[in-house]
């Protein structure tokens, strides 16, 4: 029995002699990381130059009116409508961050701490719907409100997410009902 302890406690690992080898792979693999990160922001920026024909974002106005609906929740980003990995990211719509939305009779004030502002007038507003995806966020079936609006000569497609989930079907309909009060007084000037 004792030779077969001593044998057992002989066995160590081999030391490294090659160190310049390990270091070389470590950079490289660092570089090769840091290459991977400069193409994807150098992609993001061009996505953000081919659509530079978008125009500015339009602000809330100082007197919206009365809050209809509120909501807190995830702003997912916005896509070119009916193309929903069609991902805009110029005047900052393709940036995630937190929101705060509120419904007027003016339109939707999306709100987003650490992300630029913006306001959709209910004139531009086309429709909303409960959705299941948009760019980069895949979530179950009817799990992402989408609201569609037009902006400049682009309809586009935003996609958000209430911290309670249940709120969804309410803004759907509210805003559905607002454009076709709007579309149908409109007819009828």
């Amino acid at each position: 029995m004792t030779p077969v302890i001593l044998l057992a406690a002989d066995k160590e690992s081999a030391e490294v002699t090659d160190w310049a080898a390990r270091i070389g792979w470590v950079v490289g693999l660092a570089l090769f990381v840091a290459l991977v990160y400069w193409l994807m922001r150098e992609g993001w920026k061009w996505r953000g130059t081919l659509q530079g024909d978008l125009p500015e974002l339009p602000s809330a106005p100082d007197e919206p009116g009365a809050a209809k609906l509120t909501m807190t929740g995830r702003y997912h980003g916005s896509t070119t409508a009916g193309q929903w990995l069609d991902r805009i990211v110029a005047h900052g719509l393709g940036t995630r961050s937190r929101v705060e939305l509120t419904l007027t009779d003016a339109g939707l004030d999306v709100v987003r701490p650490g992300a630029s502002d913006f306001f959709v007038p209910a004139a531009v507003l086309r429709e909303a719907r409960l959705d299941k995806g948009i760019a980069g966020k895949v979530l179950t079936e009817g799990g992402l409100l989408v609201v569609t609006w037009a902006h400049g000569e682009r309809l586009i497609d935003s996609g958000f997410r209430s911290d309670r989930a249940a709120e969804h079907n309410e803004w759907v309909e509210a805003i559905n009902s607002m454009i076709k009060t709007s579309t149908t007084e409109g007819a009828e000037r």
